[in-house]
């Protein structure tokens, strides 16, 4: 008896399985690939929810196939009917879509952006180096998109003439190093490079800047220099864009 009541329930589970399937394959082809590349915030959650409704209602016992059925397609309807009005009235749309953040404007970082975004500048630093933009001095302009992603506008946009173009022997390629951070000294990596706490005292104040804590970011390319910006340089980006 107990081996027909089990031999039921798996044959119940795997019809709903199967319905679920397809219902969540048609879902997904209606809604189109906002749902699948989670553009905004609320597609994100949207598609979260859309697949709890179909997790919990398969491992629920005293739910049905009918109830999986209609919490599916009514959650879609509702994402559907959602997706078509924020189309139409641009207010709503900038509400669950919200705007792009400029983290870094005309080459400066934009610090008030960071915080109102939650962000620090390590993490700032993280995602360029994921983009393949190793350093911040590259970058002209850099957006934070609603799904979290980047965009990046680099300061030189021209081609660069490749090495065996001019019959030039391999050079070697160097990291940035990062010395100061936020306004504190990053001694190790200050180390790492060879160089001393007084001989980026000097560095600095060749560029009239006298005590390294008023510095937001410190970072040195060997070949290139060293490339800073104040905390005066990235509020007063603030001030600019009001």
């Amino acid at each position: 008896m107990n081996g027909a009541k089990r031999a039921v329930n798996f044959l119940n589970l795997t019809i709903e399985l199967i319905i679920g399937f397809i219902m969540l394959f048609f879902l997904v082809k209606i809604l189109g690939k906002t749902i699948i590349n989670q553009i905004t915030p609320f597609t994100f959650i949207g598609a979260i929810v859309l697949g709890e409704l179909l997790g919990n209602a398969l491992y629920d016992e005293k739910i049905g196939i009918k109830y999986i059925i209609f919490s599916m397609i009514l959650w879609a309807a509702m994402l559907l009917f959602f997706e078509i009005i924020s189309q139409k009235f641009l207010k709503l749309r900038l509400i669950s879509e919200g705007k792009p953040s400029v983290l870094i404007q005309n080459g400066i970082i934009n610090r008030e952006q960071l915080k109102k975004n939650r962000m620090n500048l390590n993490q700032l630093q993280s995602l360029l180096r994921q983009s393949e933009t190793f350093s911040i001095r590259e970058v002209a302009y850099c957006y934070l998109e609603s799904n979290g992603a980047i965009s990046i506008l680099k300061k030189s946009p021209k081609q660069k003439v490749q090495q065996e173009d001019l019959k030039l022997p391999p050079q070697p390629i160097f990291a940035p190093v990062t010395l100061i951070r936020d306004g504190e000294l990053l001694i190790d990596e200050l180390e790492e490079i060879g160089k001393n706490k007084q001989w980026l005292t000097t560095q600095l104040q060749t560029k009239g800047i006298h005590d390294y804590r008023n510095v937001f970011i410190a970072e040195w390319l060997e070949g290139d220099g060293l490339f800073v910006q104040t905390f005066e340089q990235v509020t007063g980006l603030k001030e600019a864009n009001h």
